[in-house]
């Protein structure tokens, strides 16, 4: 796994170079295409025999990594890899910031694996591990992590994704008065940021995509967060339509195909069974996390967030590309 450090930056570093010069096109299939298209062709040169375990695209008919598409030289390490090559289309389509292009590699079979569909999250940072448990209510578990961080509720910072199902999820932690942060999207980079050393968020509680649930998951396990999450199909997550009705049984279909329960309560150390992991983070643009691709004279600059759960490493890398 080690020696694949290297090619999983460079898969990253590779998506965010093509999607930069579409900032602003306002063509989300179009950023996702270009990305899509480099991060594979990077990830083919790999010394590897990888599976995409888990990834960004199916539940908004978007370019993508095929779930169990095989990736690599033919050679080394079996690994399986979750990714999203765009995390944050939509921002990179209006030139916003925050925007990245992420995956994660650990040994073959040892990542979640499931279809790409809604998940519900609850991250919590390091201080609070083992204070969360999504069989119970929000307002239970924020009342738990704020006991555990010895801070009284109302000083408890909460991560949110600001989307019309988490409406009421804002208005009532507006009611129990503790202090909410609301991201446009990204909450892998929401859970990155809330497991950083002297970070002033304690909690994220959202529901999105399960590809971003099991980055995150990477993430936290390697910064030593804790995170639970929950599949749930698209008529829980979106409401009742003919549309959603249809999605929800064909969903629900992939999730008994793939030996996976929807509404269960999965544990951190379920969806990643190993610290054996590689995590890389590019910025597309500027953002909390990392600068987004930058000219330099005649060259690019890319910025990555590199995280090694194998020798306990979090790296924040610069790296110049001839144009």
């Amino acid at each position: 796994m080690q020696q694949l450090a290297y090619d999983m930056l460079r898969a990253t570093e590779m998506a965010a170079l093509a999607a930069w010069p579409l900032i602003g096109c306002g063509d989300k299939n179009q950023i996702d295409g270009a990305a899509v298209t480099a991060m594979r062709q990077s990830l083919n040169q790999a010394p590897m025999r990888g599976r995409i375990i888990i990834g960004e695209g199916e539940i908004d008919h978007a370019p993508m990594l095929f779930i169990d598409e095989e990736l690599g030289l033919g050679v080394g390490p079996e690994v399986d890899i979750a990714v999203d090559p765009i995390e944050g289309t939509r921002m990179v389509s209006v030139g916003q910031h925050n925007a990245l292009s992420v995956l994660a590699c650990a040994p073959r079979g040892c990542l979640f694996h499931a279809p790409d569909m809604y998940m519900r999250k609850l991250v919590v940072r390091p201080e609070a591990k083992g204070a969360i448990d999504l069989t119970r209510s929000l307002e239970d578990n924020l009342r738990s992590v704020a006991a555990a961080l010895n801070k009284p509720l109302q000083q408890l910072q909460v991560v949110i994704l600001d989307k019309p199902r988490h409406q009421a999820d804002i208005r009532q932690l507006n009611n129990l008065g503790v202090k909410v942060s609301i991201l446009p999207d990204g909450d892998v980079a929401g859970s990155i940021m809330l497991c950083q050393t002297n970070s002033e968020l304690d909690v994220m509680y959202t529901i999105g995509g399960a590809p971003e649930g099991v980055l995150s998951a990477c993430a936290v396990k390697i910064m030593g967060g804790d995170m639970q999450g929950m599949l749930i199909d698209s008529l829980d997550a979106k409401g009742w339509s003919d549309l959603n009705q249809q999605t929800a049984q064909q969903e629900r279909q992939r999730c008994q195909h793939m030996g996976v329960e929807v509404n269960h309560v999965y544990t951190l150390n379920q969806m990643v069974h190993t610290d054996e992991i590689l995590f890389s983070a590019t910025g597309v643009t500027k953002g909390d996390l990392t600068d987004g691709v930058r000219k330099i004279e005649s060259k690019l600059q890319t910025q990555s967030l590199f995280l090694n759960g194998i020798d306990k490493t979090q790296r924040l890398i610069n790296t110049l590309h001839e144009r």
